[in-house]
Parts: C-alpha cells; structure tokens; sequence
C-alpha cells in the first residue's frame, strides 16, 4: 500500500535499503556466472512521442534513435503520470504517482530521505551518476556523480560513461535539457549541422498552420536531432567499451511538446512517451510491443533485472515480461495528473487501450499552457488567430471556458481527442466503467483535491509574472 505522507520517513527508506541488499545477497548464487546488468535512462526534456521518425514522423531526422528502435525494442503505447518536467522526474525515480511523491506540483523537491531508483541500486554496490538537468530536489547524495553543462546537457555524457569505475555495475540518468525552450541547437560548437526548415515540419491540427508557427516547430524538431545526436554517441561508447550487451538503455521524455495543448495537459499529446528498450541479447530487435506502460513502472523493472527485491512502496509493476514477449500485458489501465505547472489546475486522467477519460476539478479556468509557450511565437499567432475569428473549434482549447467537468474519448477513432463522448447514450457504459477506475484509483492513491490550490503565478494571456497583487509584473 502507498505511504499516505506525502514524503518517505528515514525509517522506510532504510527498510527499503535493507529489502534491497537482501534481494542483491539472494540473487548473488544465481547472478555468480552472470555480470548484473547495467542501466542507462537517457530523457529528452519537452520531447513529445510523435516527434521521433520511428513513431510516425516523417520529416524529423533523429538516425540514432530510429536505430535504437531497430535494435531494441518499441513501446508504443507507454504514458508518463504527469506532463511536467520535476513531477515526472520525480514518480519514475520514485515508482510513485505524483501526489504520493511529496513534489508533485512543479519545481518541488523530493526529499532527501526518499526511496528512490538509485539510492536503492547504489545500497546493493551500483555506481550511480546523473549527467544533465537535474531538477529533482534534495537526492543529490543518492548518486556518486551529478553533474551538468550547457546549453544541451548531453556534452558531459560519454565522459561520464567513459571515466566510470570499471569495478562496479552502474546506472546512469543521462537528462537532456534539449527539447525545453528557448531554442539553442544551431548556436555554438555543438550547433546540429541540418536544421529542419519550415516545410520540414508536421503541423498538428490543434495548431495553425502558419510560418511562424513552422519556424518554432522547426527549432524544437533541431533540439530533438542535437539530442538524438548525443544518444547515438551513448551508444557508440558503450559499444566501443564492449559492454553494450549487458547494458539496459532506455530512451524516453519527461512530458510533451512545449506547445499548447500538448505539455502539462493529460491528452495523449502530453503524457504518451517515445520508450525504446535497447539491450542486445536480451531484447528481440525490432520489436514493438502494443502493450500499456506508465512511467511508475519503471522502478520496479529495474529492480527486477538488478536483482533485487521488490519495494513494496512502488506503485508500479514491472514490465520485465514485454522484454521477453511483446504481446504480454502488464496492466488494463494508465493513470495521469495535471498538477500546478505556471498555473493553478487539477486533472486526472484515465487511459486504456481504446479510452481517455478525463476530470476536472477545475472547470472554470482555461486550458492555459506552460508560461514559456505562452510567451512564444505559436502561442502570439494563436490570440492573432482568435481575434479575427480564424481558428477552428479544434484550435480554441487552451481559450475555451468554462470547460467540461468530465471527457470521454475513444482515441482509436479520435487520435486527438477531439470529440467529446459524455452525453451520448451509446457511450453511458464505457463512461461508467472508466469513471469507476477513477474513484477506484483515488482512494487506492489516497489522491484529493487540494482545498487552497497553488494560485497562478502568471498572466495567461501574456505569460508575465505575477505580482503580489495579482497583477502582471510592470503594469
């Protein structure tokens, strides 16, 4: 059962050391013959799923991680629990949901005392590092290394890689700031050699479609290829090293594309992930698994492959069996939240393989995105649009209030989750059944809405600041 503190006691993450050593002593007969696998999680920053070439984009160049796909295995259909940069950091390295954690509201600390994926990996003699943006609280001591560098966070990678004891498993958290605005990857000496020009853009319909617009896709498109770039390097070194086939790499984001309707919300196009499970030997190439992951489940993988025991705090479960068969199922549901990000909110959501179910606890507030896609080009031609009447209904969401307390979407029909099902007769069952999964999921996570909610912190017309008053700083 999940702690109802929001943050871990020292006294259980001690027990979950002692769980986790007497799982490594247990396994130690077993593993005598076998080198205990390595781990490497490399994440994008604001990498939405659908902006990789191998999950359907056409026009993106990222080579690295298309091969990657090729030589590992695919999943397409794996969900983070939030759309928000700290908060999800925080429940992958927890195995948590993101109220459980104690940081589930941007820019919130995990405690120092947390029972976390490394803490638990170096207890059981695992070098940990973590290379690249942070932003995940007081856990700094829960690795051997930190370090960061800019503007991509990925120049430090392969001599992290390169320089680390050769005596010790490792497992290293290789964070991109690259996809995150404001755009850097044609400045500098680490400058991508192609940026994507405007017609080399997918614009999707929730956005307009005008050169402004193209340009910023096609600045974010160059940050996702200066990352692909640094992960084929990861690659290469654990290759040149020869130790690419004890060595469990995945490839995943910490939430959606820096646009409107897409980071922060709960819609597919915030919280689906690009995950690819590279691990030659071990995972069948060019597989592709249909089945649901979330990012909770990550945790208790890898203490399986390490392993280790099992920490019963994890809300997640391990998706150790679609390494070996594609075709399993782990589980019938993934569950998402939309926390405070810039902005007051509170929704959660409901995913199975066919539905999306949505609440809303507050309805009367817009769909606002983050501040920095407020203050950016697409989100200026999106009010320009607005005020001569020339968006379409599907592109007036982040404005539309007051919004729907409930949704319901059959995304195999509606990829973008446009129509809204609730209301209509033939839907009152699935509506049901997925409002059940809901209540259910709130009382399994002990999850409620907050009686004095995180207020705005800034205009969601212009993006300012606020000040004290509740006025934009320097009206």
């Amino acid at each position: 059962m999940p702690h109802k503190n929001a943050a871990y006691r020292r006294r259980d993450f001690l027990k979950a050391m002692a769980l986790g050593a007497a799982g490594l002593s247990l396994s130690g007969r077993c593993r005598a013959a076998e080198a205990r696998p390595n781990f490497v999680i490399i994440i994008g920053d604001d990498v939405g799923w659908n902006d990789i070439g191998t999950y359907g984009n056409p026009l993106i160049r990222t080579p690295h991680v298309d091969a990657m796909a090729r030589r590992g295995m695919q999943c397409n259909n794996a969900y983070l629990t939030v759309s928000s940069c700290s908060p999800s950091r925080a429940s992958i390295m927890t195995g948590l949901y993101p109220h459980n954690t104690g940081a589930g509201e941007l820019h919130q600390p995990l405690a120092a005392a947390a029972v976390t994926i490394p803490a638990l990996l170096k207890d059981a003699g695992y070098y940990t590092a973590c290379a690249g943006k942070f932003h995940m609280g007081h856990i700094q001591a829960h690795f051997d290394l930190v370090t960061d560098s800019q503007p991509s966070g990925c120049e430090q990678w392969v001599e992290v890689l390169s320089k680390r004891p050769k005596d010790k498993p490792f497992f290293l958290w290789f964070a991109a700031h690259d996809a995150h605005r404001g755009w850097s990857a044609t400045k500098g000496e680490n400058a991508i050699s192609q940026p994507h020009r405007n017609d080399e853009v997918v614009v999707p319909p929730f956005l307009p479609d005008a050169p402004k617009v193209r340009r910023d896709l096609g600045q974010y498109y160059d940050e996702v290829s200066r990352l692909d770039r640094f992960t084929g390097e990861v690659l290469a070194e654990l290759d040149r090293q020869g130790i690419v086939d004890n060595t469990f790499v995945l490839f995943m984001s910490d939430n959606g594309r820096p646009f409107p309707r897409c980071k922060t919300t709960v819609y597919d196009s915030g919280l689906k992930t690009p995950f690819i499970v590279h691990w030659p030997g071990h995972v069948k190439a060019g597989s592709a698994s249909q089945s649901l992951v979330s990012a909770v489940d990550i945790a208790p993988t890898i203490l399986e492959l390490a392993g280790l025991a099992p920490v019963p705090s994890f809300q997640g479960r391990s998706f150790a069996p679609l390494l070996r068969n594609p075709e399993a199922t782990i589980r019938e549901y993934v569950h998402g939240e939309h926390n405070w990000h810039d902005y007051q909110a509170h929704e959660r959501s409901v995913r199975s393989m066919q539905y999306l179910y949505i609440s809303n606890a507050f309805p009367e507030l817009p769909g606002t995105p983050p501040a920095d896609a407020v203050n950016s080009a697409t989100y200026a031609t999106l009010r320009q649009w607005r005020d001569a009447g020339k968006l379409t209904p599907q592109q007036q969401g982040p404005f539309v209030v007051p919004r729907p307390e409930e949704q319901l979407f059959d995304v195999r029909g509606d990829p973008y989750s446009f129509e809204n099902l609730v209301g209509k007769p033939e839907y009152e069952g699935v509506l049901a059944d997925m409002r059940g999964e809901y209540e259910s999921w709130v009382r399994r996570t002990h999850d409620k809405v907050p009686e004095n909610p995180t207020p705005d912190h800034f205009d969601r017309e212009t993006g300012k600041r606020l000040a004290k008053g509740g006025r934009p700083k320097g009206y």
